[in-house]
C-alpha cells in the first residue's frame, strides 16, 4: 500500500455503512493527520443513505447475490479504491472472501479470515471454540440440565434480536421446539454490567493496537446510543488473551458481561469488524481509522489508549435528498 503515500489520496470503500456519517469524518480527519487526501465510497442497495453527506453511494447488490465480489471488485476498480471497510455482519465475510480474490492483493481489509469471521457469527459455534480454549462465558445450557434464568439467543442473530428469557419449562419447551440448533441457550444474569471493548490487531503481525473498553449505557434498536470509556486491567487482560487466542486480526469488537454478584468477567461474544459505537473510542483518542491507514501502508502501529469517563450520547440527524439530486 506505499501506493497512498505516493498518490497523496486513500479511498474507502464502505459496505453496509449507510448510517455511519460520524466514522466516515473521523476516517477523513485521520487521513488529513496524515498528509493524505480522502474519498468515502458506499456500498448500499439505496443511493438516499445517509453517508452520502460524506461521499459517493454507490447502489449494489445483495449480500446473498452470486455477483457481488464481481460487481465489488468493478467499484474497486472504477473508484480505485484502496482499502474496503465492512460495518455489519453479513458483509465481513464478503470482505473476507474478497481480501483472498487474487486480483484484488493491493486492496487491504482489515479483517480476520473467512473461517473465523464465519465461527464468531455463528454462536452456538463461538460458544465452542471459547469453552475449547478455556476462556470464561455463561454457562452453557445442555440437555438434561436444570432450566431456570436461561437466556436464549438466536444462533444466527444480531443487534440482539429475538433474544428471549427462560424462567421456567415451558418456555425452554417452546424454544426447543422451534429447534435445539437454531438457539444458543447460557444461564442469564439479571445483575451484570454489559461492557463493549473496540480493538484493532495489526493484520499481519497481529500487534494488538488498541483495546479500548466502554460501559454500555442506553441502547436502541441493538445498538448503543450511550456509552462511557473506562480503564480496567482485567478487562484488558481478558480481550487481549481472547484476541491472541483466537487469531483474529484487524478491527475486532468484544462484547462482555460482569457478573455484579460474583464480579466475574465473561464472553458474550465477538464480532469481527466495527462496532456501531466505536466512534465513542476515537472521541476518547483512539484513533481506530489511523490505525486502520497506518496498517494499510505499513506504517508502525502505534499504542492507543482511551481517556477514562468519555461519555457520548448518540442522536438523530436528517440529510434530505431533493428530487433534483436524485
Amino acid at each position: 500500500m506505499s501506493a497512498l503515500k505516493q498518490n497523496g489520496c486513500v479511498s474507502f470503500l464502505f459496505l453496509g455503512g449507510a448510517k455511519r456519517v460520524t466514522m466516515a469524518q473521523m476516517f477523513k480527519a485521520a487521513a488529513k493527520k496524515r498528509g493524505l487526501e480522502c474519498r468515502i465510497i458506499g456500498y448500499e442497495l439505496d443511493s438516499n443513505s445517509a453517508l452520502a453527506c460524506e461521499g459517493e453511494i454507490v447502489e449494489g447488490l445483495r449480500w446473498n447475490d452470486p455477483g457481488l465480489l464481481a460487481d465489488i471488485d468493478s467499484v474497486v476498480d472504477s473508484h480505485g479504491v484502496d482499502i474496503i471497510v465492512p460495518f455489519v455482519d453479513r458483509a465481513v465475510g464478503v470482505a473476507a472472501d474478497y481480501a483472498v480474490s487474487s486480483e484484488t492483493s493491493s486492496v487491504f481489509v482489515p479483517v480476520s479470515q473467512r473461517a473465523v469471521t464465519d465461527r464468531m457469527f455463528d454462536k452456538i459455534a463461538a460458544a465452542e471454540l471459547f469453552e475449547h480454549l478455556e476462556l470464561p462465558i455463561p454457562p452453557t445450557w445442555r440437555q438434561g440440565a436444570p432450566c431456570g434464568h436461561l437466556i436464549a439467543k438466536p444462533r444466527f442473530g444480531s443487534a440482539s434480536k429475538g433474544i428471549e428469557k427462560i424462567d421456567s419449562l415451558r418456555d425452554l419447551y417452546q424454544i426447543i421446539g422451534r429447534g435445539a440448533d437454531k438457539y444458543l441457550i447460557q444461564q442469564r444474569f439479571d445483575r451484570r454490567e454489559e461492557i463493549t471493548v473496540d480493538c484493532y490487531a495489526g493484520m499481519e503481525t497481529g500487534q494488538i493496537a488498541a483495546v479500548s473498553p466502554r460501559l454500555r449505557g442506553e441502547v436502541s434498536g441493538g445498538e448503543v446510543v450511550r456509552t462511557e470509556t473506562f480503564a480496567d486491567a482485567e478487562v484488558d487482560a481478558l480481550v487481549r488473551h481472547t484476541i491472541v487466542a483466537t487469531g483474529l486480526r484487524g478491527a475486532i469488537t468484544v462484547q462482555l458481561l460482569r457478573d455484579l454478584d460474583t464480579g466475574r468477567l465473561m464472553i458474550m461474544e465477538v464480532n469481527p469488524r466495527l462496532g456501531g459505537g466505536a466512534v465513542a473510542s476515537v472521541h476518547a483518542g483512539v484513533d481506530l481509522p489511523g490505525l486502520i491507514i497506518d496498517d494499510a501502508i505499513g506504517a508502525p502501529l502505534a499504542a492507543q489508549q482511551a481517556t477514562p469517563g468519555v461519555e457520548t450520547a448518540r442522536y438523530l440527524a436528517d440529510v434530505v435528498f431533493y428530487p433534483d439530486q436524485k
